[in-house]
């Protein structure tokens, strides 16, 4: 035991440069993600400014209760956070994987490199930014989508304004911005597939398709597991930024999530305690859901995160 010790002690005094790298992310991870976590007991008190978090008396499941009790807005809050991220689950993650098969059979490499940048852009603009431009292009009045609609004889839409169009644009904007970045890890992926094997398959007759079937696709198959997994436990993350700077009131029935309701009820009505049960009561579902899909995985014969 002490012979191990002393063995762990060199290599920390001979690495010791490398690990003071680390104390920059642990003081980010310990300041923002840890020493928060002291709040969490406002979920069980009733909150007042000036008692302070230690000083305001305790309720008990007080705030879980009122969540499911049909007196507040939660439980249709809920709904819409489930629809929308389903989904974003069941369009958005696979748009990524066919989109990286489909530049990995571009042969013209030079060309594939300009679609590829041209796809990745908008991931790095703001939502703020890409709400302005959305606003401009879906305008009932002037916007460039509502042109085109009249101009095949059909009724403008408010693609915004309108309960029926709402999830449909939310979920289209959301897959324009982020399919592009969501095939990095794909593509690289693909990259570390053994292109003997497609030599083989050629040499036997494969064509494209079926050498993406029963080659690419099961050789990025465990990338694919582990993003699964990771993507289901931010199932009740609708995509704060996104639909703050989208929605409005005319579409909260349809829009409203849980992460925009925690954001309207807790910081402009000031009722911390009840939303931070909210938040709290969230966060437990996505990490249950984690851990479920990863032992349904790990006893599929996949290899889960842990």
């Amino acid at each position: 035991m002490i012979a191990s010790l002393r063995r762990a002690g060199r290599q920390y005094k001979k690495h010791r440069i490398l690990l003071l790298l680390l104390v920059p992310a642990l003081v980010w991870y310990g300041l923002f993600y840890y020493a928060p976590l002291y709040g969490i007991q406002l979920a069980f008190k009733d909150y007042r400014i000036i008692d302070g978090i230690a000083g305001s008396p305790w309720v008990g499941l007080e705030h879980f209760r009122r969540m499911f009790s049909g007196t507040n807005d939660f439980p249709e809050i809920l709904r819409n956070t489930v629809i929308i991220s389903l989904y974003h689950l069941l369009f958005g993650f696979p748009a990524p994987i066919a989109l990286a098969l489909l530049f990995q059979e571009i042969r013209f490499k030079r060309f594939r490199r300009i679609v590829q940048s041209v796809s990745y852009l908008p991931h790095f603009l703001s939502w703020v930014v890409l709400a302005g431009l959305i606003t401009v292009f879906l305008s009932p009045s002037r916007g460039v989508v509502n042109y085109a609609l009249q101009g095949i004889g059909l009724d403008p839409i408010y693609f915004l304004g309108e309960k029926a169009y709402f999830r449909f644009t939310l979920i289209a904007s959301d897959v324009w911005k982020e399919v592009g970045w969501g095939t990095v890890v794909y593509l690289a992926a693909i990259a570390g597939i053994d292109p003997h094997l497609y030599e083989a398959a050629r040499v036997d007759g494969a064509g494209r398709w079926k050498m993406i079937v029963r080659i690419t696709l099961p050789g990025i198959l465990p990338v694919i597991v582990i993003l699964f997994i990771l993507r289901v436990g931010h199932v009740l993350d609708g995509g704060f930024d996104q639909v703050l700077n989208l929605y409005n009131p005319a579409v909260y029935e349809v829009g409203d999530i849980i992460d925009t309701y925690v954001y309207r009820v807790g910081i402009n009505q000031m009722q911390y305690g009840f939303t931070t049960a909210v938040g709290l009561f969230k966060n437990a579902v996505g990490f249950a859901l984690l851990v479920t899909v990863n032992w349904i995985v790990k006893r599929l014969g996949q290899e889960g995160l842990f």
